[in-house]
This record gives structure tokens, sequence and C-alpha cells, in this order.
């Protein structure tokens, strides 16, 4: 009877010894994606204890506003989206404030003539921004910085901010509008040393965002694919094109209120209309450089984090008691 006994649990053993042997490894078979790993304070990451954690300590939320469009041959779709959400999470490494990123598209028909790109109405962006910081606010947030990600999306931005001050509880600030005073004057200098002295058209996918791009996502920066675009411009834009890169102000102004616009319109100014890539600049992509990416990364992250600082000087934050 033992024997019989010792015998069928020996079998059971090498059945378990054996089956253990030859499993696929779980964890290995969990996923053919890379290992994703966990961000402080990014909500898409968080768990509800973990914002239960925040709150304790903070009531301040940065919310991206970005855009899904096209960059060009050589950066990707969502450029404005990724570029705008990693300088909120280093933001966040340094002050204790949420990141919460809201929508990928945001307002940019005039690039429609590109496949990939996706625009909203600006009606449509603004209100789900309001409505989200409206949830936020029930959770005992209070303060929100806007950081907008793409050009295009300044005017919502501003309305965005608008809208929370004037019909909700919280209390909201355009975050590009007030980081001058914080920026580091040295290290802004060496940026601009850093770029080429010839003044030329340099904006959309050019070299400040291709350089970002290297710096922030290297991984979906295929410098191979970037072709420097032939430019064909309205001839009164092209006329005032040398005022513009010489900074005139006023130039500039004039220039963007019609550079750039959906096809609809009728300007011939819509991205493929002007650019044969994309890219919106003359200035040789192969001068973007890593260095000028972080370096402009830098100083927008530490002014940032020094407004924030001023900013709870000011008015400490209202944090939850557990």
């Amino acid at each position: 009877m033992i024997r019989s006994i010792l015998a069928v649990t020996i079998r059971t053993l090498l059945v378990l010894v054996l089956s253990t042997l030859t499993a696929p490894d779980v964890r290995a078979q969990q996923s053919v994606l890379p290992t994703m790993e966990k961000i402080t304070n990014y909500l898409p990451h968080m768990t509800v204890p973990d914002v239960q954690d925040l709150r304790t300590r903070s009531d301040m939320v940065i919310i991206p506003v970005a855009s899904l469009e096209q960059h060009g041959l050589h950066l990707p779709i969502g450029t404005d989206y990724l570029n705008g959400v990693t300088r909120s999470q280093l933001i966040a490494q340094q002050a204790d404030v949420l990141v919460a990123p809201i929508l990928l598209p945001g307002q940019s028909p005039y690039h429609m003539g590109f496949e990939g790109t996706i625009t909203l109405p600006s009606t449509l962006v603004q209100e789900v921004y309001v409505e989200a910081v409206k949830s936020l606010i029930h959770h005992g947030f209070k303060r929100f910085l806007i950081l907008n990600a793409h050009g295009g999306n300044r005017a919502i931005t501003t309305f965005i901010v608008d809208r929370i001050n004037q019909e909700t509880a919280g209390i909201a600030v355009d975050l590009g509008a007030v980081l001058g005073p914080f920026q580091d004057r040295e290290a802004v200098a060496g940026d601009t040393e850093a770029r080429p002295s010839e003044r030329v058209l340099d904006r959309h996918g050019g070299t400040n965002e291709t350089s970002t791009s290297m710096y922030l996502i290297p991984e979906l920066v295929d410098m191979a694919a970037a072709i420097n675009a032939e430019l064909t411009l309205p001839d009164h834009l092209e006329a005032m094109l040398p005022e513009v890169v010489a900074g005139d102000p006023t130039a500039l102004a004039v220039f963007l209120a019609e550079g750039l616009k959906d096809a609809s319109t009728g300007k011939g100014t819509s991205s493929d209309e002007m650019s044969t890539t994309g890219v919106w600049g003359e200035r040789d992509l192969s001068e973007s450089t890593v260095e000028r990416g972080r370096i402009s990364t830098e100083v927008m992250v530490n002014a940032a984090v020094a407004f924030i600082n001023r900013w709870n000087e000011l008015r400490p934050p209202e944090v939850a008691v557990r």
C-alpha cells in the first residue's frame, strides 16, 4: 500500500517537474511589446491609491494640449503629443504635480493633405478639456497648468484657460505664457548660439522640432528619411519672408495670419500646397542636434519647476488629509 502511494507520489512529482521545465515563461509570453516602466505622477500609469496619495501633497495638474499631425517624412505623427507629454513628465519628476493628458489630436486642418493627420474642431477640443478639468476638480485638484504643445492650438489653449477660470472652481494658467521670467538667460543664449547664424524660415517640422525630438523621443526619429522640403509660398508671403526671418514682429504676425491655413480657405497655404514634405522650413534638417534639443528642453523644464515653486509660495496647495 505504502509502495503504491509512493509510486503515485513520485509519478505526480515527476509530472510537475517536467511540466515546470517545459512550460513557457508566462512573463515572457505576456506581450511582444517593449517593457513599460511606471512613471511617477503620470495619470495613465497611476492607481486610485496613487492619486489619493498625490492629493495629500499637491492640488496641481499639468495638461498638455497637442495634436496628431504630419511632421515631415522623418518625425512621427504624434510628435507634438509625445514631446508635450514627455516634457510634462520631466516637470513632474521635480515638482509634485499630476500629468493628465486628455486628447491626442488637436486642431490641424491645414495638415490634412498628408496621410495620418487627424484634426478636430476647435470648439470640440476646448469642450473636452474643460469637461476633463471638471472631473479632476471633482477629485480635489484645484490648479491647472495648460501646456500648449502645438502652435495651432494657441487660441484654443487661451480659451481653455479662460473657461476654467470663468466657469469652474479651478484656477488655470497658460504655462508657456508664464515661463519668461524663470528662464535661464545664459542657457537660452547658448541654445541660440548653437543654431546656424543664417536667418531662414525654420518652423513646422524643422530643426527645432527635430532637435527636441532627437532628445526626447530618439527611437522614433528617422534622420535617414529627413529630406529637405521644396517650398512654394504665395508671392506676397515670399516677398515678406526676409523681414519675417529678420525678426520683424509685424511681418511675422501678418505672415502667420495667412500661413498654414486650411485649403478650404483658398489662401493656398496648407502644408501640402507650400511644402513637398510637409516641413515648413528651409534650413537643412541635418543641422538638428541632440544637444540643442537637450538645452531647449532643460530650459523649459527648469523654468516650469521654478514657476510651480513660486506659485506654491504665493498660494499653498489645498491638499487632502488622510
